[in-house]
């Protein structure tokens, strides 16, 4: 069994994505149960990725938006001010991204999109993440089953309510 605590933290940057009528945008993950049922079931969350080497936070964040929805017609409207960190629940540890960490700590930007939805396209990566999308009201996003993430989106609801 490995121990946690002997594992590092992935940096990694999320996105809570607004459109103009102030709603939040959800995928629901690939890889999860649930993927392909109905529109109230599987995990759903903002998109959020790892970030390269030598990689600033608010362009890594774009380039994970970009790859994961298609989504290029983005403008930053603000970040969390701290780093938000989770682990991973213990039946993952060892086996989720890639066994080399204990969790995520993430920087969090709030963006607009401002394209046509015809712009989102979940297809673009050969190892699809999510398989269907929405948009919510900002205070849905913590009642969604966001799993393991939710005190993350509890945090992020309160910072980026100005937005919605």
């Amino acid at each position: 069994m490995i121990d946690p605590s002997s594992l590092p933290y992935r940096r990694n940057v999320g996105a809570v994505i607004f459109n103009e009528a102030g709603e939040v945008f959800v995928a629901r993950r690939t890889d999860m149960p649930g993927a392909g049922g109905g529109p109230d079931e599987g995990v759903w969350q903002c998109p959020q990725g790892g970030i390269d080497d030598d990689e600033a936070t608010d362009h890594a964040v774009f380039r994970e938006v970009s790859e994961e929805t298609g989504m290029t017609s983005l403008a930053l409207l603000g970040e969390h001010p701290d780093w938000l960190s989770y682990d991973l629940p213990a039946e993952l540890v060892g086996k989720a991204l890639k066994g080399r960490y204990r969790g995520q700590t993430q920087k969090w930007y709030a963006l607009r999109f401002t394209g046509p939805e015809t712009e989102i396209r979940l297809d673009l990566d050969a190892h699809q993440e999510f398989d269907a999308w929405k948009w919510i009201p900002l205070t849905q996003l913590a009642t969604l089953n966001v799993g393991f993430k939710k005190p993350i989106y509890e945090i992020l609801t309160v910072s980026f309510s100005r937005f919605s």
